[in-house]
């Protein structure tokens, strides 16, 4: 027999994800109460109450479980072992923690998928291009030994072990394994996000200095995909086990900075098909419950899956508008214990645009005058965070834009049209002068 839906629930975290989830929560009549660091954080004012903690505070989140049924998450930076004691008296945390423990990190994330025979990229441990080369083919012609870059020793910082039958000197500099060429992309393994903990590596030098940065078990290298197209899924699945997918859409980034989102993307149903079978796949190995989005690439390589994002993402903002029942709906059910919501749209089209920190910032009369302006735009749904201090490329807020045209053609030239129209009012910020520093 199901469990009774809850009147109250509670969620780590208290930025922009969390406030549309409780915006979504007072519409289904569930409190949403948040644990978060300050009363001015964007969450703070619609929540049922805040409970003062950071969200890798064990302890917070244990008096936030005193005043709710169960428990979800804003980001996935989850201290998974110091809340598994939580979940042994009893704490109910939707996505479950066992579920949420290979997502937490993208080397983790990858080695799921390759269990799971997804598509990715073709990716490393950073630590691989420190594992010395294999040993020449011997005199007798026999095959010679390959290794594996997933299965390279771990880095330490000290002597690496030699190859088998090799002489034991080391190589000179880090070298990148066999099936590996620059430009490479490197991401931090955990913490990374809007361009944070992520570089392109072009050179031998930049990697050289990368791998002097960093500890490189911390980090992984992937190919540069030749993409044509980046596009999100937003997915979720239920306490009974039923997948739901909202519509696939097309991504843009600015900077690695999510620009603009546009639904329905401008590719054919296969695609689509293919994406929803790999989100129904993931899902259900994992037992997950929840919403999740899965980044993908399109191009000359079919489908490639990227990120996983085990909450509410910036792919899925225009469900609010575009679709019967929105992604943050969506989540507060399953948490909850609600039947799902019809994800299918009820708009032709829909086009997201990020709001970005502008560098300089604006003053507080500009800035109103510009709102207004987008607000005035036909078919624009504007949403405001409230964040302080507006800083250059932060995400201070986003505009959904109703789309009208019937095919991809005609909605492409809207698109960029409406877009302009963005722009005209809200500029992109300059691009950063350095990139961002990698995370230790």
């Amino acid at each position: 027999m199901a469990s009774p839906p809850l009147s109250s629930i509670g969620i780590v975290g208290g930025g922009q994800l969390a406030l549309m989830l409780a915006e979504a929560a007072a519409d289904l009549g569930v409190a949403l109460h948040v644990q978060c660091t300050g009363a001015d954080d964007p969450a703070v004012g619609l929540a049922a109450s805040r409970i003062d903690g950071a969200v890798d505070d064990p302890e917070a989140t244990r008096r936030l479980a005193a005043v709710c049924g169960a428990i979800s998450f804003e980001n996935e930076w989850v201290p998974i072992a110091d809340l598994i004691p939580l979940a042994e008296a009893g704490v109910r945390f939707v996505p479950d923690l066992t579920a949420l423990e290979p997502l937490m990190a993208k080397r983790a994330q990858r080695e799921l998928l390759g269990r799971l025979h997804l598509p990715t990229p073709r990716w490393c441990g950073l630590e691989a291009v420190l594992a010395p080369p294999p040993p020449a083919a011997p005199d007798n012609n026999d095959a010679p030994v390959t290794y594996s870059p997933q299965r390279s020793p771990f880095w330490d910082g000290g002597a690496l072990p030699s190859a088998p039958g090799g002489s034991g000197r080391q190589p000179a500099g880090p070298v990148l394994p066999t099936g590996f060429a620059f430009p490479l992309m490197a991401k931090a393994s955990r913490g990374g996000y809007d361009g944070k903990g992520t570089r392109v590596i072009a050179t031998q030098t930049e990697l050289e200095a990368l791998v002097a940065e960093v500890n490189p078990p911390d980090w992984i290298l992937e190919e540069r995909v030749a993409f044509e197209r980046e596009l999100a899924l937003v997915a979720c699945r239920d306490r009974e086990g039923s997948v739901a997918c909202f519509p696939l859409v097309e991504t843009h980034q600015h900077h690695q900075v999510c620009d603009w989102v546009l639904f329905p993307a401008p590719v054919n149903h296969a695609v689509e098909a293919l994406a929803r079978n790999v989100a129904a796949s993931l899902l259900t190995a994992l037992d997950y419950m929840g919403v999740m989005a899965i980044e993908l690439f399109y191009g000359p390589a079919g489908l490639l899956v990227n990120e996983l994002a085990p909450r509410t993402h910036n792919s899925g903002h225009l469900t609010i508008e575009a679709c019967r029942c929105s992604q943050f709906s969506q989540q507060v059910r399953v948490v909850a214990g609600l039947p799902m919501g019809l994800p299918d749209p009820v708009v032709p089209g829909a086009l997201m645009v990020n709001l970005l920190g502008p560098e300089p910032p604006l003053d507080p009369g500009d800035e109103a005058r510009r709102l207004e302006a987008l607000r005035a735009l036909p078919g624009a749904h504007l949403h405001w965070y409230g964040k302080r201090p507006s800083a250059a490329g932060r995400k201070l807020g986003h505009l959904t834009l109703v789309l009208e045209a019937a095919s991809h053609a005609e909605r492409q030239l809207e698109k960029e049209r409406r877009l302009e129209e963005v722009r005209r009012i809200w500029p992109l910020p300059s691009p950063p002068q350095t990139p961002p520093l990698p995370l230790k």
